[in-house]
Parts: structure tokens; C-alpha cells; sequence
């Protein structure tokens, strides 16, 4: 007890306040105070952002690394065209169909010059393959009459050139196809309903409780629209790391499907 006494004695010494003045303080400052409210103590700590496994707009964050086989994505090239960013699509889109106009131009053009349709086009009685084609400028823009159906009738060409007509009609096929593959890739890419999930609301916590007495873990969703979806499928991934006795990480995917109406 002395000991105690005098280490308060010393204390209240060191702060300037005897112990008789310490006697007539009211009970209430005698006391040290403690706050209740120590959040003020404590400095916020920095919010770090979340990393998370699958975005809010359901895309999933989860990608390969160290694969070397990226060759694998050209043999699924439609796939790979849906799967692009839309600059790059737009972009691609644009590409196509410029570098075939400007292949078959240059075809239409050598095809001139080889006959020499450049040099006799002036010339009267001389039968050319393609009348008024007089450059390459005009062999590009008859190309793009030729592909796109538009046919404006100043250039055409004549029954005297069968190269003309079998490039014609090779024209006609190959600009078929590019245009069913890239108007089908855009439609593809405008009609994934990637905003429809903008009205599809999920809820903030989820629980675990038994059903059909098995622990399952369960969360709400709901649709804001009037018109739901019909035969919808939600797909739900649980992600979870082991470390097995050798140190290493092995990562473990489970998912599961649900089918109905949202």
C-alpha cells in the first residue's frame, strides 16, 4: 500500500497538482476518464478495392495464364470475332471489307492492264473487259459496285472477256460469304442481352441453412421488369484454394446450374 501511495504521490507531483488539491477535486475528475467511444482513436484504415471473382456485370475475372496455345482461338474464329471488344469488332468489320474491295480491284485492274484495255480504251471498235475502267481508281470503285449490288451502270462489263466473268462470279460467292459471316457476328454481339442483367437484382447476403437436410447456401433473386425471362438459367461458382502436404495450391471449382423462370 505505501508503495502504491507514493508511485500516486510521485504521479500527481510530476503534473502539478498536490494531493490535497486532489482530495477537493470533485469524485467525477478525480477519476481518470475513459471514453466509451474509442472509434476516434482508431485512424480508418485505407479501403482497398475488392478483388473479385466474378464482376457485377457477371463477367467472370478468372483468366488463364501461361497458356501458349493461343493458335486455339483461330478455330473457332466466329466465336473468337463475338467474343471482341466492339472498337476491335468495328474496327475489324471495317477492315474486311475494305482489303476485299481493294484485292478484287486489283484483280479488275490487271486483268485491264493485261488485256490492254488501258492503253486502246480511246480507241474505236476495241472491245474492252470492263468499259470505262480506265485506272485503278476506277477498278476499285467498280469492285464495290460489283460487290455491293449497286450497279450504277457507267462501268459494266462485256460478254468478250470470260476471265471477267469467272472473277465476277468468284466475286459475287466470296462477298456473299463475308458479308453472312461479319452481319452475322454484329447480330450476334447486339443480341447477347449483356444489359438485360442490369434489372435482375440480387441479394446482399446470403445464407446457409439446410434443405432437404443437406447445408446449402441460398440468396434471392429478383426481376424488375414486367416481362421476365422465360426458361432463364443462373450459374453459381464457388471458388476455393488448398494447400495440399507438398506446399502446393490447388484451386477447386464448383459450380451449379439452376434452371426456371426469373
Amino acid at each position: 500500500m505505501a508503495g502504491d501511495s507514493r508511485v500516486h504521490m510521485d504521479h500527481d507531483m510530476e503534473i502539478g497538482v498536490t494531493p490535497r488539491e486532489v482530495k477537493k477535486l470533485p469524485k467525477h475528475l478525480r477519476e481518470p476518464q475513459i471514453p466509451t467511444d474509442r472509434t476516434h482513436l482508431i485512424a480508418d484504415p485505407v479501403k482497398k478495392p475488392r478483388q473479385r471473382y466474378v464482376q457485377k456485370d457477371g463477367k467472370c475475372n478468372v483468366h488463364h495464364g501461361n497458356v501458349q496455345e493461343t493458335y486455339r482461338y483461330l478455330s473457332d474464329l466466329f466465336t473468337t470475332l463475338v467474343d471482341l471488344r466492339w472498337r476491335l469488332s468495328f474496327f475489324i468489320f471495317t477492315l474486311v471489307y475494305v482489303v476485299n474491295w481493294l484485292f478484287f480491284g486489283l484483280l479488275w485492274w490487271l486483268i485491264a492492264l493485261i488485256r490492254g484495255d488501258l492503253l486502246h480504251a480511246d480507241e474505236e471498235g476495241w472491245t474492252p473487259c470492263v468499259e470505262n475502267l480506265n485506272s485503278f481508281v476506277s477498278a476499285f470503285l467498280f469492285s464495290i459496285e460489283t460487290e455491293t449490288t449497286i450497279g450504277y451502270g457507267y462501268r459494266v462489263i462485256t460478254e468478250k472477256c470470260p476471265e471477267g466473268i469467272i472473277l465476277l462470279l468468284v466475286q459475287a460467292i466470296l462477298g456473299s460469304i463475308v458479308n453472312a459471316m461479319m452481319v452475322g457476328c454484329m447480330f450476334v454481339k447486339i443480341s447477347q442481352p449483356k444489359n438485360r442483367a442490369e434489372t435482375l437484382m440480387f441479394s446482399h447476403k446470403a445464407v446457409i441453412s439446410l434443405r432437404d437436410n443437406k447445408l446449402c447456401l441460398m440468396f434471392r433473386v429478383g426481376d424488375l421488369r414486367n416481362s421476365h425471362i422465360v426458361e432463364a438459367s443462373i450459374r453459381a461458382k464457388l471458388i476455393r484454394s488448398e494447400q495440399t502436404k507438398e506446399e502446393s495450391i490447388l484451386g477447386d471449382v464448383t459450380g451449379a446450374d439452376r434452371e426456371g423462370g426469373v
